[in-house]
């Protein structure tokens, strides 16, 4: 009689899914909000031009923005003029490929933006590409 009742005992194996799911849910949800801010990058007015050329965002490229009032940051993080080429060093090590593409506020000099793309050479820049707004085809 002590042996039937072992057996009569049910054991849920199964696990539960739900609690699963519903960390999933939050998580996606945190990543659609992050996102975009994540990709807005630094807010700088670019020059705009007739035939901008496509510039695919890949991690092998480092990004460098000024912003107006002369703020330099490489790939969203703040740096000065004097970090800048220790700080692109340290980011092409180990890269083939040193691409960098300089995002310049269009109301800064030519001579401040030449300053900047020298410092980007010292770091370790070999192919430097501009980036513009495309113009709207009217």
């Amino acid at each position: 009689m002590g042996m039937a009742g072992l057996g009569s005992k049910d054991v849920n194996a199964n696990i539960n899914v739900t609690p699963l799911a519903d960390v999933m849910l939050v998580l996606l949800i945190i990543f659609m909000v992050v996102t975009p801010l994540l990709q807005k990058g630094v807010d700088v007015k670019l020059p705009v031009a007739e035939y901008g050329a496509d510039h695919p965002d890949s991690d092998d490229v480092v990004n460098v923005a000024i912003r107006e009032n002369g703020e330099i940051y490489v790939d969203l993080i703040s740096t000065t003029q004097q970090d800048l080429p220790t700080t692109l060093a340290t980011k092409f090590e180990g890269k083939t490929e040193r691409l960098l593409y300089l995002k310049a506020d269009e109301r800064l000099t030519y001579r401040e933006v030449m300053q900047i793309m020298e410092l980007c050479r010292d770091g370790g820049a070999d192919e430097i590409g501009l980036i513009t707004e495309r113009m709207d085809a009217e």
